[in-house]
């Protein structure tokens, strides 16, 4: 049987003999960078130019929430931490297994290493990672200052090497740029999934008197203002949402050159104002709360989120200019009648009636008007009939 024509045992054995040469010389410790070509339930395949790909637990490339952070074609950075029967590699070192060559591998990938923080010393921590003693300063525990730095001891971090001399005996290592590359990484994140008309989860991180600000998540904080916050009219933010409140929020307005973002609470509910046409009629008395004055009248709060202004026009008259705000003031309640409704414009019309009107005085007040109009009307009649006949007589002539 003859050997195809393209067929060159020397190639064929120089490229497998290369083949098995890229594969041997990766090591136990060793940091490495490949492409990932498949991702399974269990593990994922990354090619790093060995004979046969290498495996990777695909639980390191998810983030705490389950969620994948990484895709087939990305470039990755890991260390090898087993070589028999294939490949294994890790992108976070186990803290039991890290030997001094892999923490110095860790060092020169970039790659997180996991560290317990045995106790206080000058200046900052004393972390343990692998069989190696590193330094964290106090300053790179956290993204936030700690109040009682004892808190940390004992906990295990992830944690990246920042220094690497001595040969290992002078570590230093810092949590707070792993925290901060996590926060980038899910700030990104969270950035695609804000859009207009997106309603969000979030926590109130600060609320100054305008408004509240809230984490979205990563970092990436919104304004919800003031008039945004309810249908009602609201003074004081603090007066509805407090630091630490889980909220559910509308995104009303996202600028790309600022990145500014603008957020809505009220927009969750129902407007007040869609009931407004089958609830209110010209002539009705509803109570009412005063909210502000302004130059052409009174603004009344006829129910959350209604509000119907008093002109100044409906207050008695006066020779004295301005004088209509005597009579009402910020926070005075009372009975109003509704003189017009437009529901469109969202704008009713009333007047503040006399302390103690009510709608029921109102309807016996104007069944008692109507009852003597009828009464003076008929007695009117019978007296202009004797009136009339006495003036003809006089103007006779003589």
């Amino acid at each position: 049987m003859s050997e195809p024509e393209d067929f060159h045992p020397e190639e064929d054995f120089a490229a497998l003999f290369e083949a098995s040469t890229r594969a041997s010389r990766f090591t136990k410790g060793q940091a490495v960078e490949g492409t990932i070509v498949g991702i399974g339930d269990e593990v994922a395949l990354i090619d790093i130019g060995s004979k046969s790909e290498a495996v990777l637990d695909v639980a390191e490339l998810k983030d705490d929430d389950g969620a994948l952070e990484a895709a087939v074609g990305d470039r990755i950075s890991a260390v090898v931490i087993d070589t028999v029967g294939g490949l294994t590699l890790s992108r976070k070192l186990v803290r039991k297994a890290a030997s001094d060559k892999e923490v110095e591998d860790a060092y020169h990938a970039r790659m997180p290493v996991e560290g317990v923080v045995q106790g206080v010393v000058k200046g900052g921590y004393e972390v343990k990672v692998g069989r190696s003693r590193a330094f964290c300063p106090f300053s790179q525990i956290d993204t936030v200052r700690t109040e009682n730095p004892e808190v940390h001891v004992g906990q295990t971090y992830t944690f990246r090497i920042t220094e690497f001399k001595d040969a290992g005996r002078n570590i230093v290592v810092s949590r707070r740029t792993v925290l901060e590359a996590e926060q980038q990484a899910r700030a990104e994140e969270v950035r695609r999934t804000i859009v207009l008309g997106a309603v969000l989860s979030g926590r109130v991180v600060s609320v100054p008197a305008f408004g509240a600000f809230v984490d979205l998540g990563g970092g990436v904080q919104g304004l919800l203002h003031v008039s945004e916050m309810g249908w009602s009219r609201i003074a004081d933010a603090s007066s509805a949402v407090a630091v630490g409140d889980e909220i559910t929020v509308k995104v009303l307005r996202v600028d790309e050159a600022t990145q500014k973002i603008a957020l809505g609470l009220k927009q969750l509910a129902e407007d007040p104002w869609t009931k407004v046409a089958g609830s209110y009629e010209v002539g009705q008395v509803r109570p009412g709360r005063v909210t502000r004055l302004a130059e052409f009248g009174a603004f009344v709060e006829l129910e959350p989120g209604v509000e119907g202004l008093a002109h100044a026009s409906t207050f008695p008259p006066s020779s004295q200019r301005g004088s209509w705000r005597r009579a009402v003031q910020v926070g005075q309640t009372g009975a109003f009648q509704v003189l017009s409704v437009d529901p469109e414009k969202k704008r009713i019309g009333v007047t503040l009636m006399p302390d103690g009107t009510t709608a029921a005085s109102l309807a016996a007040e104007a069944a008692d008007q109507a009852e003597a109009t009828s009464r003076a009307t008929v007695t009117q009649v019978a007296g202009f009939g004797s009136l009339a006949d006495k003036l003809r007589d006089a103007l006779k002539p003589r």
